[in-house]
């Protein structure tokens, strides 16, 4: 893996000895587009302010750790195409309305480019918050770090096999959860001895009461669920590490528990992804934020400085 430095004349990839092994010719400040953070939101979107018109300065990545890069996300997209079926009815059928004046026909392709583009670098001790409204591209983009989707055009470098973690994360429904604690620290790569030995403390901090370990999966509500499979993830040190939407179920103690694990994972040297909603819980555990909007990286920076420009566009 290469890491960018700058100098006179760009920016240039080294290897870990320090040798230059290629010249990009860009500057070492990147430029991307950034909202006014002092604009009143009603203001902004009078001007045409937000993600369709946003005005561009110069700014560069906040001060954290930056000792070792652990994923380089380079001009990535990603597609993925929809299939919708039917044709307008003829004959019979033609005098229906709504939904039954349709029929089964030709499977008509549409392709949504959920990622245009999106080029970062995340280091060693980051906790990297993406934000952005719903069909922004955020989900689309960690399976894409994960190895989950295939890119279209660009690549994702990665110095280790990085661990998906989401509410939707499979589990075997049939199986108690005892035996999905087992499976899943064995799929983590611990050994069954180490599982067995951390079981207790996956249990404690999952909350669920002890009865609930022996019942069914698929009897588990989708909090309950959400909250074990965290557990177990969190009971592993990853290097990079991707969270969709798992912090935000449960109750307010699991919310501190999660956060809490999340700086535990930072002060490790691991790099941990956030997707969520709630910009608390981006604030409480990253140092650094993405936003996100229809597949295109607005903005890489600071926490206070991309949540206050993100909020100030959406009018939140």
């Amino acid at each position: 893996m290469t890491e960018q430095n700058s100098s006179p004349n760009g920016s240039v990839a080294t290897d870990w000895n320090g040798g230059a092994v290629e010249n990009t010719g860009q500057d070492a400040t990147q430029e991307v587009p950034v909202v006014p953070a002092k604009a009143p939101a009603k203001k902004a979107a009078k001007k045409g302010v937000g993600p369709s018109g946003l005005k561009k300065i110069k700014t560069r990545v906040p001060v954290g750790p930056r000792e070792r890069p652990t994923v380089i996300v380079d001009n990535l997209h990603v597609t993925y195409k929809v299939y919708a079926t039917g044709k307008s009815a003829s004959g019979r059928n033609a005098e229906k309305k709504g939904l039954l004046a349709r029929t089964p026909g030709i499977r008509r392709a549409h392709e949504v480019h959920a990622v245009r583009g999106i080029s970062f670098t995340a280091y060693e001790g980051d906790a990297i918050g993406l934000v952005g409204t719903n069909g922004s591209g955020k989900s689309t983009l960690c399976q894409a770090i994960a190895g989950l989707v295939p890119s279209k055009r660009g690549a994702v470098y990665s110095e280790a096999n990085p661990t998906m973690l989401g509410v939707g994360a499979a589990m075997m429904n049939d199986l108690s959860g005892e035996r999905n604690v087992i499976l899943g620290g064995l799929a983590l790569g611990m050994s069954l001895e180490e599982v067995k030995a951390k079981y207790d403390d996956i249990v404690e901090f999952s909350g669920l009461k002890r009865e609930f370990l022996d019942y069914p999966m698929r009897t588990y509500s989708q909090g309950m669920g959400a909250r074990l499979r965290f557990s177990i993830a969190a009971s592993v040190s990853h290097q990079v590490l991707l969270i969709d939407e798992a912090l935000s179920v449960g109750d307010r103690l699991f919310g501190q528990r999660s956060e809490e694990r999340i700086r535990k994972l930072r002060e490790e040297a691991g790099t941990v992804f956030v997707v969520s909603h709630a910009l608390p819980t981006i604030t409480k555990t990253c140092n650094r934020v993405l936003w996100i909007d229809q597949g295109k990286l607005i903005m890489d920076g600071g926490v206070d400085e991309v949540i206050e420009a993100y909020t100030e566009a959406e009018g939140a």
